[in-house]
């Protein structure tokens, strides 16, 4: 997807190898949105952190161009050093001053901080990191998603004009990622900057981005808004056994008695289970492909609540199980996923412009 170069945008223009015998060189021409967050995926190595080190100075790239709504960082014949760079930055390691408070870390932040920006205050991102009770400890007392948690809150008081995060949940267990994530999307939700964020984890790019950069070996492969790029046949992610679609959809009917919350979007609805959302909130579901079957006719004598009058738009065999077919179907122009066995396709005649029930056995609410 190419981007306005008349928007306001973050453009990077960067050509690096990496110093020594290997032969790694990451070559990236990128718009990418100066709103929201824009997730770089892919296999480690692929040159996502080499890409953030480039961005915010830490690694000079020979052959750079980098500008944020058309103020130059990096030119043919200029860079600004990183410390001059209006950047926060969040490691996989919290970083902490471990002499200091968590209080006083913060604190430092804040006297580096940009007088002519205001991105959040003190006491929003007190508030925002749920940190209040642990600010007179040292990181040393806190546990890991404590600290992490500190180490954001740190990189957004300095009031930077880009957040950049390179896998900030890669060094916690699975327990603490999902004790943090809540805090990301509410960051993610509130910030008035763009995010870059690095992960090789599906779970964690679908849940908190907006627009997504594939890397592999150094080079671009894939790119665009992150509902539309889960939806097409034939990306990297369509392979995936759990190849997952994003919707967002308004809360429009609930059940308490049944503790079902109804989603509406276009003219289709879905229910999922009662959270703390209320009517008139906008939600965001993943579904996975192993969760959708078809019909071809739509049965109320079934224990599934879910079931969507869909085209079948397109569909593939899998590459990697010749056995299991990928299909896509649209719920007026939002786009499912359905992944079901090459034998249920042939009984099923199935073909594009078919009529169709999807059937959703399970549905993730994302925020």
């Amino acid at each position: 997807m190419t981007l306005d170069p008349s928007a306001n945008t973050l453009h990077l223009r960067i050509k690096q190898q990496r110093e020594g015998t290997s032969s790694f060189i990451l070559d990236v021409d990128l718009q990418i949105p100066s709103v929201g967050v824009t997730a770089l995926f892919g296999p480690s190595g692929s040159g996502k952190t080499t890409l953030l080190r480039c961005i915010s100075g830490l690694e000079k790239s020979s052959k750079g161009q980098i500008s944020l709504n058309g103020e130059a960082w990096q030119t043919s014949k200029s860079s600004l050093p990183s410390h001059k760079r209006p950047i926060g930055y969040v490691f996989q390691d919290a970083n902490l001053f471990p002499h200091l408070t968590a209080q006083e870390n913060l604190q430092f932040a804040m006297k580096r901080a940009d007088k002519n920006q205001s991105v959040i205050s003190y006491s929003e991102i007190i508030q925002l990191m749920d940190i209040e009770s642990v600010l007179s400890q040292y990181p040393s007392q806190l546990s890991g998603g404590e600290r992490q948690r500190i180490a954001i809150a740190r990189a957004l008081l300095i009031q930077p004009k880009l957040l950049l995060m390179d896998e900030p949940l890669a060094a916690l267990d699975d327990a603490l990622k999902q004790e943090i994530l809540p805090y990301l999307e509410q960051l993610c939700q509130r910030a008035k900057i763009p995010i870059i964020y690095v992960s090789h984890s599906l779970d964690e790019v679908i849940r908190l981005a907006d627009y997504m950069v594939v890397l592999e070996k150094g080079r671009v492969i894939e790119e665009g808004k992150t509902q539309t790029l889960l939806g097409k046949l034939g990306t990297s992610f369509s392979r995936y056994h759990d190849a997952s679609v994003v919707i967002s959809g308004v809360v429009t009917r609930q059940e308490t008695e049944w503790g079902l919350s109804w989603i509406s979007f276009e003219n289709h609805v879905i229910a999922v289970k009662q959270g703390n959302e209320k009517t008139g909130d906008t939600l965001r579901l993943r579904i996975q492909s192993k969760d959708v079957s078809l019909s071809l006719s739509n049965h109320d004598d079934s224990s599934i609540l879910n079931r969507l009058t869909v085209t079948i738009d397109d569909m593939i065999t899998d590459s990697k199980d010749p056995s299991m077919v990928i299909v896509r179907l649209l719920a007026g122009s939002t786009p499912i996923l359905a992944r079901i066995t090459t034998l249920s396709a042939h009984k099923l005649s199935i073909k594009r412009g078919l009529t169709i029930i999807a059937q959703i056995k399970s549905v993730a609410v994302l925020s």
